[in-house]
């Protein structure tokens, strides 16, 4: 069995003892911390040549934002996951990254470990927030929902899956999942690479987006 991937991550943010501390701090955790950046186009520049697993991005950058960079980097790089780094906790800097294609967004006042615990979830594929602004991020795509009477061919999912996708979208963990439903982790994630397949999408952040808009996130009538 192969060993368990070190994770690469690159840092980016306008003031440098804030970048290289927090690039210090990942890099005694275990992280291997691949490149470091001021300003969104050279984030953009290097992250197309190291192409890193993880990207902690500020969102004040200058002239060219965080969202800007963000979306860049997530356009060109699906493999490379942002996980926005911010003063702010403003909802519209909240929603105007996740919308440029971040998996999650953490504000500065964090703790390291919190820090070290979104890093590695979001290279493993969850969706992180900082408490509060979970559910800012899910209201908001409640509203972007298709209307209910939009024809689409929806794939079909087993009861099983459909229950499954339904917790992934509360923000579950696979072992979280595996404990509420009383199966093995693995089957979880069995479920989920297949409901991934069948919705033809690339990992659980999108998962957790395709059960927002179909309204999967709420809990079913009984």
């Amino acid at each position: 069995m192969d060993e368990q991937k070190t994770i690469s991550v690159m840092v980016v943010d306008d003031h440098p003892l804030w970048r290289d501390g927090v690039a210090r701090d990942l890099a005694e955790r275990g992280f291997r911390v691949v490149a470091t950046a001021p300003d969104a186009p050279a984030a953009v520049r290097i992250a197309r040549a190291v192409r890193p697993d993880v990207v902690l991005m500020d969102l004040n950058l200058g002239e060219l934002s965080g969202v800007d960079a963000t979306a860049m980097i997530t356009g060109e790089l699906p493999e490379t996951r942002v996980l926005v780094l911010s003063a702010s906790g403003e909802h519209s800097d909240v929603l105007e990254a996740v919308k440029a294609g971040a998996s999650g967004y953490l504000v500065k006042s964090a703790s390291a470990e919190e820090l070290v615990d979104a890093v590695n979830r979001t290279a493993a594929g969850d969706a992180v927030f900082t408490a509060g602004l979970a559910g800012l991020v899910l209201g908001e795509y409640r509203r972007m929902a298709a209307t209910p009477d939009e024809a689409v061919d929806k794939p079909q999912l087993t009861d099983r899956e459909t229950e499954v996708l339904r917790l992934v979208a509360k923000g579950l963990t696979a072992r979280q999942i595996a404990n509420r439903l009383v199966i093995s982790h693995r089957t979880v994630e069995n479920h989920v690479q297949s409901t991934l397949r069948k919705l033809q999408l690339h990992n659980r952040v999108e998962l957790a987006r395709y059960a927002i808009e179909h309204g999967l996130d709420a809990e079913p009538e009984v």
